[in-house]
Parts: C-alpha cells; structure tokens; sequence
C-alpha cells in the first residue's frame, strides 16, 4: 500500500470563489456568475480533457426540460401500447401532477401484474457522484418500493468480452482493472501490438472520477525509451502521434484471422513458448488440431490469413518474428467485440499472448480493452470509496442490455445466452434514469417500434434528448452542476467533494427527491430515504472512507473537514500485476477461476453449450454483414471525440466539432473522388436500414472502403411521422443492426456495418435537436375528477 495520504490536493483552485467538482472527463473547479459558468480543470493533469468545456453553454442550454410533462396521448388515453411516441406532443404539469399518476401506474403494475413487468433501465453515465448516480438511485427505488425489476447484465461497450473472459482467463476487472499498467508499459515493453488501439478520445474518460490523464506521457516514455507500437485498425488516430505507431489496415473485422496467421507462423517456425502453454494453458493440442488444419483441412497459415484480412503474408510473417522472444504486449479494444462473433478476437488475442509465452510478465502478455477507459492500466486504491446500497431485487428475471428491443417486441419468445435458453419476459412499463437508449443502441428505427409497444414509459432526464421525446412522462431532473456529491473510482486516488456550483434549471429536481416523494406515493418513503437528506447520505457514504484510513493508521478527516477542503487523496495498493502475475508465479497455490484453473486456450464448458457461433476455441467465422453493391463501404461507428456518449452534444466544445451543425464523418480520398464527393460537403449514408445526412471531412488517415461516423449526434428524425425517416444530424444507430455478437454473449454489434454513401444535393433541413420541446408541449392543464384533463 502507498503511504501518500493528505488534503487538500494542490491541483484543485479553489481561489475567488471556484468550488470544487469532477466529472467522468476529469476534475475542475468552477463558479457561476454574472458572467456565466466558469471552469478551470485541475491543475495537477498533465493532459486535461477538453470535454469539460461543454459545461458552460450547456447549463442553460434551451435544450433543458423545465417542468414535468405529460404525453397528450397517455394523458387522454391512459396507458397502452401507441406508435405514437416520439410524434405526440407534452401537457406541461406540476409535480404534484406528475407525481400522482405516476405513483397511480407504478402502483397498478405493481399490484395487478407485479414487478416482473417493470423494465429499469439505465447505463450510468450520468454523474461522476456516487451518491446522485442515477443507475443505482433507480435500482434503489425499484426494488424498495415495487419489490424488484427485469435488470439488464453486462453493457453495450463490453457485451461480450465481460461474458467469455472470466470462463477462459480471469475475473472481467482483474484483466482491466488489475494486470498491465501504464507505467509498466512505460518501463518494461518492448514491442505493443494493438489490434483497435488505444485511442486517447477513450482513455480521456472514466466511469467515476479522474484526476489525471496519464496515458499520452506513458506512450510517449515508452516510445522514447524504444519500445515499438504496431496499430492494427482502420483509423490512423486510433494511437496517439506519440506512440510513433506502424500502421497496418486490415479489412475491417478480420482480426481474428489475422492473430492466426501470426500464431501459425510462431508454431510452423518453432517460435511459440511451449513450455508456457504446457504448464499454464488448458486445450493448446485441440486448437493446434485447428490451427493447423487436421481438424478442418485449412492450415491458418500467413497465406491463409492474408486472403481475408488484406494484409500480404510477408508482413504477417514479419510480425510474427518481431514479437517472438521480446517482452510484447498484445491488446484487444472493445471496438472488435462490438461486432458480429465479437468473441472472437478477443478469445483469439489472448491465445496468440500465450502462444508467445508474455501473460503475467510486467509490461507484457494480454491486456483487454487497455486505453478504452480512464481507469484501466491504473494502480487500485486501497480504502473504499462511496457506494448507494441498491437493495434487494425481488425478481431473478434479466436480459443482456442489448436485446432491449428484442425483449419489448417479442415477449414469451426463447433466446440462448451463456449455454441457457431463457425467455423474454413481458414488459409493460420501462423506466429509464441515467442514459439515453437513443444514443447506445442499434437499428433506431426498431427501436421506436419496440417503445411503442409498452404501457407508459417513464424518462429522468436534464435536456430533451430522443428518449425523453419518446416517453409518456418526463421528469426534469438537475446536471451535476446543480447538486453536491461525492466524486470517486476504484483506480484514482482523488476522492473529490462535488460543490453545488449553480441553481436547478426551472423546476428540475434531483433523482434522489423525486424517487422519495414517489415511493411516499407508494408506501416506501422510509425504507428509500431511511430518514436522511441528501447531505446526510453523503456523509453517511463517506463514513466507510474514513474508517478504512484511520484503521490503517493514515490521517482520516471527518467529512465536514473534507467538504470544505474540497478533495482527499486517498492511499493506493502497489502495481503488483494482480491475479495473472501470482498465477505465473504459483500456477498451482494460485489457480485461475476457471474450470480448470488454467488458461483455457479451448473450453470444454463452452464447447458443450452446443452454439455454432461461439465453439470451443477461438475461430474464424465468415461475417454475414459483408460490403455488397447496394452497400459497399464499412461504416465504423466509434465513440465521439468531443462529448462523452451522447452526453451535453448540445454543449460548445461539441458543437465546435460539427459542420453546417451536422456530425462529421470521415471518408479516403480514393472513396471519396469516386462519388464526386469533396472535403466539407454533406452526405447521405444509408443502407436497407435507414438513412442519416452527416459532414464529410476527406483524410487518408481512414482506410480505403471505410466510412467512420463517431456515435452520440442525437437523433433528429426530419419527419417523425414516417417509419424510417432520416436523421438529419448524423446519427449512425439509424444504420446498424440490432442483433447480438453470438448466442453465447448476445452482446452489441453496433461498431461495425456497412452502407453506401453519396452527395446530399438537396435543401439542407434544420436541426432540431437541441430545440426546446415548446413546439410540443400545451402548457395549459387542470384537474377534473382526480385526472388531468386538457383544456
């Protein structure tokens, strides 16, 4: 354990009246004035993340929701299934309005068909605090006050991995958040090869808190120092300049053939560590049958594989060499698992690290996902931080987040997941704090149809983002701004108190005083609240901090002193490698958690499920959503570089990035001339599913036959009254598919598909995105007889 403790961090400035907060893009300090938002981020980041300067135009953004709303439609009709939603206009009401039908049709799902019809839906990602985190306040009042809800498992960015990796290698945040480091990186690797990359748009930020962005420096100490980066991926800027990183494109989705190209040139030239896969791996003589051909006929050689993946097979040979006897780390990002069989590269990539003998050594063997978030390849603190209490969940019922709408449009129907075949469960209301579905999930327009089908959806929300234009009723619930909380993560040492630093917007409210007035509604306010405010909460959360530091005999302020200080720095465990580096050591004393506590190179658990698309061992599987005529060009559809998600879009730093308002995508010169297409035109990216208009910035540093168009522009439909209309803002979920990576992790497949793309000639449409929800709401409304009636 370190034994740095102390507070207050000299980082923070909190001079002239700047209060302390943070975000999942890092910490800063602000006021509000006269003269708006101010925001200065934290002193002590050597790379500060320029997301936080969507804060100042967001707060007071038009986009922000005032009061309560009502659908006219549910208002008039009551609850029920309506294509409606999304086209229907608001009732504006009070809260005392809202409050009361909403605790009505909670109370009526709850008693008539029970909790198993109620879907809580969240993704997290709005506020860094861990008191105001809106996923755990919703789970919280769900199970208290309704007895439970159909919970959704695993997440749109990791669907599948989180799924396969502890049943072959080790727990999902031992990989991620316990083994290979920046700084061991920066200290020990020789050669990295990154299939996907480590983009630092990603690394820029976490699921809590972050003090500081270490991951540009550390790639630049190990470039400097001589360690080489080899970038295979379809985006140039997928590394940093300062990796100083060769570059290979090969066809998009095909790394998995290519990793076996490599580990059949080490095995064919006797390269391979095979005294490692002997003493430390599970199945290596089945997936050699495979590799080699015995057991289908197709050796995976370098020929083999240049075929598919489009890089020749000197080069593939090559690589195999230069990695072969050097400390290499070998990294899988999430991009290639949100794709069809998305298992398998990552499956593949820890294969071809063990082949090479590397897992367990500092600096090298396998790290998942390094570079796709701000906490991985981070040190782990080692007191406790906040944590809300969710409650118990009455109903064991769950579906992988990703098959909402399939859930929604096909209750009573069978699907596989994890070697079982469950059921839809029938859902009759959703509600969703925290997150946007309109931003994470796939194929849109089937997803209006899936909303269409509940009885009432309800939607917490701080800005009228799609979903919130979607619901039956709307609570306008306040920014992070607006609330005090407490900010923190597992694998940084800043534990921060989040001032309040303005006012709520109209009428909003916080998560957590809206949940309790309802569940008083519903007979459960004391069990919610257990009779404390909000700042109660926050000392009473802190409160396991404070113990854990004074048992260890390390200063612990009382959480009075800590709120006016503003930040603690809290002690952290050593960077020890974790579970994989005690494995090396002691494979017998110290065995993985899987079957048969070993690597398992080939599972006989997952081989005995019996799913075509997820065998044994990792394979290559032919892809069915494969460039055609009618759609000939891959559309990468990543994580955006100016918000995170989809959140604040509407905020400066993001719209600075659009063009003619529109998201930007990126095409090659060769794609581009082909199509009569010029840098700063706008498009129309389209495929059988929908159609979106977005900028075009011309650049090689795109592959040829690639389109990329980054996730979060919301969804601006230009006619919502026809089925599939189009985006007029650039919105890529109008284009993928809605299916899941296999029938063993069923997880998002929304990073790659394929489309065409042409000039758009015609009159630009407006974007009404970000406009007030004014056009569709009637502010005048009273009751009569218990209900709201229009007047």
């Amino acid at each position: 354990m370190s034994e740095t403790i102390g507070y207050p961090d000299p980082g923070l400035d909190l001079s002239d009246g700047f209060k302390p907060h943070t975000s999942h893009w890092g910490v800063f300090s602000a006021r509000f004035g006269k003269a708006g938002l101010e925001v200065k981020p934290y002193g002590g980041d050597p790379d500060p993340n320029r997301i936080i300067n969507n804060f100042p135009g967001a707060l007071r953004h038009q986009a922000r929701i005032a009061q309560p709303a009502i659908r006219r439609g549910w208002l008039e009709r009551g609850p029920g299934p309506d294509d409606r939603r999304g086209r229907d206009e608001f009732v504006s009401v009070s809260w005392e309005q809202a409050l009361d039908l909403l605790g009505g049709e909670l109370t009526r799902i709850r008693d008539t068909i029970g909790p198993g019809a109620v879907f809580g839906g969240s993704y997290g990602w709005s506020s860094a605090g861990r008191f105001h985190h809106a996923q755990s306040q919703v789970h919280r009042f769900l199970n208290v006050a309704l007895g439970g809800y159909v919970r959704s498992v695993n997440t749109y960015s990791s669907g599948a991995s989180s799924v396969l990796l502890p049943q072959i290698l080790t727990g999902y945040e031992d990989i991620t958040k316990r083994n290979v480091t920046w700084e061991q990186i920066a200290a020990e690797t020789d050669i990295v090869l990154a299939f996907g990359g480590m983009a630092l748009k990603n690394s820029m930020v976490a699921g809590g808190s972050i003090s500081k962005h270490i991951e540009r420096g550390a790639m630049d100490a190990a470039h400097r120092r001589g360690c080489q980066f080899v970038l295979v991926s379809p985006l140039r800027d997928d590394l940093p300049v300062e990796a100083g990183a060769e570059w290979m494109t090969a066809v998009p989705g095909t790394d998995t053939a290519l990793m076996l190209g490599i580990v059949h040139t080490l095995v064919s030239e006797g390269l391979h560590d095979q005294a490692f896969l002997d003493r430390y791996t599970e199945g290596w003589p089945v997936f050699l049958r495979y590799l080699t051909g015995e057991s289908d006929g197709q050796p995976k050689s370098a020929e083999w594989a240049a075929a598919i993946c489009g890089i020749d097979a000197d080069t593939i040979g090559t690589l195999a060499r230069r990695l072969a006897g050097r400390r290499a780390l070998i990294t899988v990002s999430h991009s290639l698992q949100r794709a069809e069989h998305g298992e398998q590269p990552v499956w593949m990539g820890m294969v071809l690290a063990a082949a090479l003998g590397q897992i367990g050594l500092p600096g090298g063997g396998y790290a998942y996902s390094l570079g796709a978030i701000g906490y991985y390849g981070r040190r782990v603190n080692a007191v406790p931080g906040p944590t809300l209490g969710q409650g118990r969940n009455g109903v064991a019922d769950f579906i992988p987040v990703a098959r909402i709408a399939d859930m929604l449009l096909n209750p009573g129907t069978t699907y596989r997941y994890n070697g079982e075949t469950r059921t839809y469960p029938d859902i009759r209301l959703v509600y969703w704090a925290g997150g946007n579905p309109f931003h994470h999930h796939q194929d849109l327009n089937r997803l209006r149809k899936a909303f269409a089908r509940l009885d009432t959806l309800v939607v917490h929300e701080l800005a009228w983002t799609a979903t919130a234009r979607h619901a039956d009723i709307v609570l306008p619930s306040t920014m992070t701004l607006e609330r005090e909380d407490i900010g923190y993560s597992t694998n940084d040492p800043l534990m921060v108190a989040m001032h309040r630093i303005a006012e709520p917007f109209g009428l909003a409210r916080d998560d957590y005083d809206i949940f309790a007035d309802l569940a008083e509604r519903l007979g459960a306010r004391e069990p919610f609240t257990e009779g404390r405010t909000s700042r109660q909460w926050l000392a009473h959360l802190y409160e396991p901090t404070r113990k854990a530091l004074a048992g260890s005999g390390l200063e612990a302020p009382g959480f009075e002193e800590f709120w006016q200080r503003g930040s603690l720095v809290l002690p952290q465990h050593l960077d020890d490698g974790g579970a994989l580096r005690r494995f090396r050591e002691d494979p017998v004393a110290r065995p993985l958690p899987t079957p048969s506590g070993r690597i398992e190179i080939f599972s006989q658990k997952i081989a005995d499920h019996g799913d075509a698309d997820c065998p044994g061992h990792p394979v290559w599987l032919e892809k069915t959503d494969t460039p055609t005529s009618g759609a000939p060009c891959f559309l990468v559809a990543n994580q955006p570089v100016t918000r995170l998600h989809s959140q604040l879009d509407f905020g400066g730093h993001s719209l600075e990035a659009k063009h003619r308002g529109r998201e930007v995508a990126r095409m090659n010169p060769r794609d581009a001339k082909a199509r009569g297409i010029a840098d700063g035109d706008i498009i129309r990216i389209f495929n059988a599913r929908g159609a979106c208009l977005a900028a075009v910035h011309v650049t090689d540093g795109i592959a040829p036959g690639v389109v990329q168009l980054p996730t979060g522009a919301w969804y601006d439909p230009m006619d919502p009254e026809e089925e599939a209309p189009l985006c007029v803002h650039g919105n890529p979920n109008v284009l993928t598919r809605d299916i899941g990576t296999s029938s063993f992790a069923q997880g998002c497949t929304g990073q790659l598909t394929t489309v065409e793309v042409e000039r758009f000639n015609g009159n630009l449409p407006p974007i009404r995105a970000f406009d007030p929800a004014s056009s569709m709401i009637r502010k005048s409304a009273k009751r009569f007889s218990g209900k709201i009636m229009l007047n």
